[in-house]
């Protein structure tokens, strides 16, 4: 994934000739002449920063512009880390899979779901192996009940060629049921 580069309009950049001026103190000042804006930010030792191009007039703010940049990237990176979630990650076991590979690549599914990823888990059949494909079924057995009731079959297992494939999701993590004012009133009665 490509670095996304930030770009704002700065100080003599701005090409209107009057803009929507957000004052130092977030205030908004009204629409003002460009030169006056200016004037403005240079007396403050601030930038005047185009923060909406598209608008008529334009939107610009007098900032602290190495603040605001930082501001602005930091709002990037949050947005970008809350986009993740959701990817497909893939783990392979083998039908004959030894206890300790078996609980590494178990904990490794577990970390995925646990970051809300979707997890494509694929028995990988080998030579003589495809004639023992029901110890295929009872690994993904195994698996989901080691798993427990937090993940949901999204695919159920099939054959693809080589490899039985099945997918599974996190389940979404709902609030915990209000409890019901007239049966909380009746256990408090019996008691």
């Amino acid at each position: 994934m490509g670095k996304t580069k930030l770009f704002w309009r700065t100080d003599m950049q701005i090409r209107a000739p009057e803009v929507r001026l957000i004052g130092e103190d977030g205030k908004q000042e009204g629409i003002v002449q460009i030169t006056d804006a200016l004037t403005r930010a240079k007396g403050a030792g601030l930038t005047l920063v185009e923060i909406s191009g598209s608008a008529t007039p334009p939107v610009a703010k007098i900032v602290d512009f190495g603040k605001f940049r930082y501001q602005e990237e930091k709002k990037l990176r949050k947005q970008a880390k809350g986009a993740k979630g959701g990817e497909l990650k893939e783990v392979r076991f083998s039908p004959f899979i030894a206890q300790g590979d078996y609980e590494t690549r178990l904990k490794r599914v577990k970390e995925f779901l646990a970051e809300k990823n979707k997890v494509k888990v694929v028995v990988v059949f080998l030579g003589r192996h495809m004639g023992s494909k029901p110890f295929g079924y009872k690994l993904i057995g195994r698996i989901l009940g080691d798993l427990g009731e937090g993940v949901t079959t999204d695919m159920e297992p099939k054959f693809l060629g080589r490899h039985l494939i099945t997918i599974i999701s996190p389940l979404v993590a709902r609030g915990k049921p209000k409890e019901n004012a007239k049966t909380k009133n009746q256990e408090t009665v019996n008691e």
